[in-house]
């Protein structure tokens, strides 16, 4: 969640900075050329007023013209402004460098125009730092007697004007960049913050669901909200473990209660089938169907006591006990015709030995019922990184896709092995076992026929534990 929720909350704070900063860039640039301006404005005012006094019909040597042409020339040397004074009718009064004339087109003539209408041209447009050729133009009215007799014009270079922008705009960028950091540096935390109690939820949740019913979020962190889920979903939790404790406890109490009586009823047909002819089928029946409710109660009251038992973890060696459960399950094997063989090699991982026995004896048990004589059962141990896996292959019919889904749910037996001899609790009571310990158990088929069963076992200690 939190790799989607970053980069809108990114891409978000990068839009408003933008939003700001562009503007901002363009009123650092507008600001830097207002002033240049206004400085050509001041000293064409100050040669403005200077050329007020030169006569336009005076064509002789003037005193006042030369010292005009020398302010004139000065300027352009220091600062490398072409700046002239020209009459109505184009003519020079004074201009540097000399040979310079007003501009017939462009931004200069219109400035030249509306300083003939006796008022300062206005703003030149805006020069940005990618305008290597661009200058500024602007013209101011020589007013004598209320009459413009001429206009002040200057040409002004932008370099330096163009650099103070972009030296702004950098400083802009770089403020903009660290305020991005620092946006990005409080998006990880605010995101933390509000996902925390989230992880921690789906964490107790997955908990949870593998049975480690105990499991509880702490309330302690987070928005309001979250937290008031967190104590709903504690609640929630309390009632469902309530719910199944008094049904796990409904169910041993069932199977221990209904034990006794028919332990009772079994003991009476036994003595009922004395007093019958050997052989008689309707007590043969009984008696069979008597005996399998009793391993059902028997199962009933194990899968009540395995989810109820916390499992006692361990650092097991997983290949030494998979061969004492070949071991002890051989003579059977043999007894039916069916090879049970293993490679079980040395491998250790955390996991409650006698819960993982049960759960082997369990899968062993079932391989060895469906597996017809003259085949073979194959049990091998192997470690692939955080986990150590426990596969039992037999050579049986196998499950069709329909019921690999169903495989492992309490009571079920699919309709083509109804008359094998079972509860349809054990694999049921194997999964309880070691999701206690925080294994797993999955089935697939084994080809080219027959059931592959995978008991995965986490080679570090499970966390909560």
């Amino acid at each position: 969640m939190r790799t989607r929720l970053l980069p809108l909350l990114i891409v978000l704070m990068a839009g408003v900075l933008l939003a700001l900063g562009f503007p901002l860039a363009a009123s650092l640039a507008a600001s830097e050329q207002q002033r240049v301006v206004v400085d050509r404005l001041d000293d064409g005012a100050r040669f403005a007023a200077l050329a007020q006094f030169v006569s336009e019909t005076d064509t002789g040597p003037d005193e006042r013209r030369t010292t005009l042409r020398g302010e004139l020339a000065s300027y352009h040397d220091v600062y490398g402004i072409r700046t002239g004074i020209f009459y109505r009718d184009n003519r020079a009064m004074a201009a540097a460098p000399e040979d310079w004339v007003v501009p017939s087109e462009g931004e200069g003539r219109r400035a030249f125009n509306e300083a003939l209408l006796g008022r300062r041209s206005h703003d030149p447009p805006q020069v940005w730092p990618w305008q290597p050729n661009a200058r500024l133009t602007i013209a101011s009215p020589v007013v004598r007697d209320g009459d413009v007799v001429a206009v002040v014009v200057t040409d002004s270079p932008t370099g330096q004007l163009r650099s103070r922008i972009l030296a702004g705009w950098l400083i802009i960028a770089a403020g903009e960049s660290a305020a991005m950091l620092l946006a990005v540096g409080a998006a990880f935390r605010l995101t933390g913050w509000v996902l925390r109690p989230v992880r921690v939820l789906d964490a107790v949740t997955h908990d949870i669901a593998t049975g480690r019913m105990k499991s509880r979020v702490a309330a302690a962190g987070g928005p309001p909200e979250l937290r008031r889920l967190a104590r709903s979903f504690n609640e929630m939790a309390d009632n469902v473990e309530d719910v199944l404790e008094q049904q796990r406890a409904f169910v041993a109490d069932a199977s221990h209660q209904l034990r006794n009586p028919l332990s009772a009823l079994l003991l009476r047909i036994e003595l009922l089938a004395l007093e019958l002819p050997e052989g008689n089928e309707e007590i043969a029946s009984v008696r069979t169907e008597g005996k399998r409710l009793a391993q059902v109660l028997d199962d009933l009251l194990d899968l009540a006591l395995a989810e109820h038992t916390a499992a006692d973890l361990r650092l097991t060696d997983i290949g030494a006990l998979s061969a004492e459960r070949i071991a002890a399950w051989r003579p059977l094997a043999e007894e039916k015709g069916v090879r049970l063989s293993g490679d079980c090699r040395a491998v250790t991982a955390w996991a409650d030995p006698v819960a993982l026995s049960s759960a082997l004896d369990a899968v062993i048990d079932n391989a060895l019922k469906f597996t017809p004589a003259g085949e073979e059962v194959i049990l091998s141990v192997a470690s692939g990184g955080d986990t150590c896996t426990i596969v039992v292959a037999d050579r049986g019919p196998g499950l069709t896709t329909e019921e690999l889904e169903r495989v492992g749910d309490r009571f079920w037996r699919s309709n083509r092995h109804q008359n094998v001899k079972g509860s349809g609790l054990g694999l049921s009571i194997s999964r309880v076992l070691l999701a206690a310990g925080g294994a797993s158990i999955d089935y697939a088929p084994n080809e080219p026929h027959g059931l592959r069963v995978t008991v995965t076992v986490p080679r570090t200690m499970p966390q909560g534990r």
